[in-house]
């Protein structure tokens, strides 16, 4: 099986997650004033206008795909998307600026497994040497009291890890839907798909929609960047970029978090979490170095999602 490393593109999923991390300058405001159903559906119908024109062609490039590849969609765009966003903008209004989005990192022990079981993906034994101190990094990150956890915590961690289980499934998806659909149909149908979700759940939860001037340009600022810019280069990349590789390359995310909390929102991390910073940071170098440079890389992946899905799959991607 080949490594896949030509043209591999870790890097720059690790530069679209590590725009994710700044929502929080945006979101945390937000979540305090309206509901988080509220926040994710104007955040979505702002990006669903600014991605109108790859819609067209999107849906018709859907129109022919797999079945498969429909349904990766689907589950992508309600619950990656819209489903996951709402959580963690909820697990903003329970806990502090950092603890959300640092637990996103517990991606990889359902991406691991979701990539084995549908893309093929080979983890050598190596891998545990990254993955494995990188989750104690997580752990450490993720409360002030890693050996304390409090109820409020315990509250917004199971928010946010549902969203990060989420977000897992739409990593693997998404590779598994580049195979015949380019970055621009999943990024145009993700925010499309999510949008409709959104609109059906606030009318049958009836949840207000209505928000105030001052929220306008909080939520386009929070569209455009930790959303369409960081999404097209996500999907960009991750056409090439095994999701088992790509979902360790995301820990840039919590890690940008971090750094916005302290400068920006006047987080206080404890030595404990500033040790699983390290150890995270670490973990993600060591990991992208690896990767490029060793005989035996620790995924040993087909060369792009075409050759993982299949040679009769990939020939109808135009």
């Amino acid at each position: 099986m080949a490594t896949g490393r030509s043209g591999d593109r870790t890097w720059l999923v690790a530069i679209a997650a590590s725009l994710w991390g700044v929502s929080s300058l945006w979101r945390g405001p937000l979540a305090r004033e309206y509901a988080s159903l509220t926040i994710v559906f104007w955040e979505h119908l702002v990006l669903t206008v600014f991605t109108l024109w790859w819609l067209v062609p999107a849906v018709r490039r859907l129109a022919v795909a797999s079945t498969r590849t429909k349904l990766s969609v689907l589950v992508i765009g309600v619950g990656s998307s819209a489903l996951a966003t709402v959580m963690f903008t909820a697990a903003f209004g329970l806990g502090d600026p950092i603890t959300p989005q640092v637990l996103q990192k517990l991606q990889p022990l359902i991406a691991i497994a979701l990539a084995a079981m549908l893309l093929g993906e080979r983890l050598r034994r190596s891998y545990l040497f990254f993955v494995a101190p990188a989750l104690v990094g997580a752990w450490l990150l993720a409360f002030k009291e890693p050996l304390a956890v409090t109820v409020s915590s315990a509250q917004a961690a199971l928010l946010a890890l549902g969203a990060a289980a989420l977000w897992a499934a739409g990593t693997v998806l998404g590779r598994a839907a580049s195979a015949e659909l380019r970055f621009s149909d999943l990024t145009a149908l993700r925010f499309a798909l999510g949008l409709l979700a959104l609109t059906v759940t606030a009318a049958v939860t009836g949840t207000p929609l209505a928000v105030g001037s001052d929220a306008a340009l909080n939520i386009v600022l929070l569209a455009l960047f930790p959303g369409l810019l960081a999404l097209a280069l996500y999907y960009r990349g991750l056409g090439r970029t095994p999701a088992s590789r790509a979902t360790l390359a995301e820990l840039t995310f919590p890690l940008t978090a971090v750094v916005v909390g302290v400068a920006a929102l006047g987080a206080r991390p404890t030595p404990s979490q500033w040790l699983g910073f390290v150890i995270v940071l670490v973990c993600v170098v060591s990991l992208a170095l690896h990767e490029q440079r060793s005989e035996r890389p620790a995924v040993a992946v087909p060369d792009d999602a075409r050759e993982a899905l299949g040679a009769g799959v990939g020939a109808r991607r135009t």
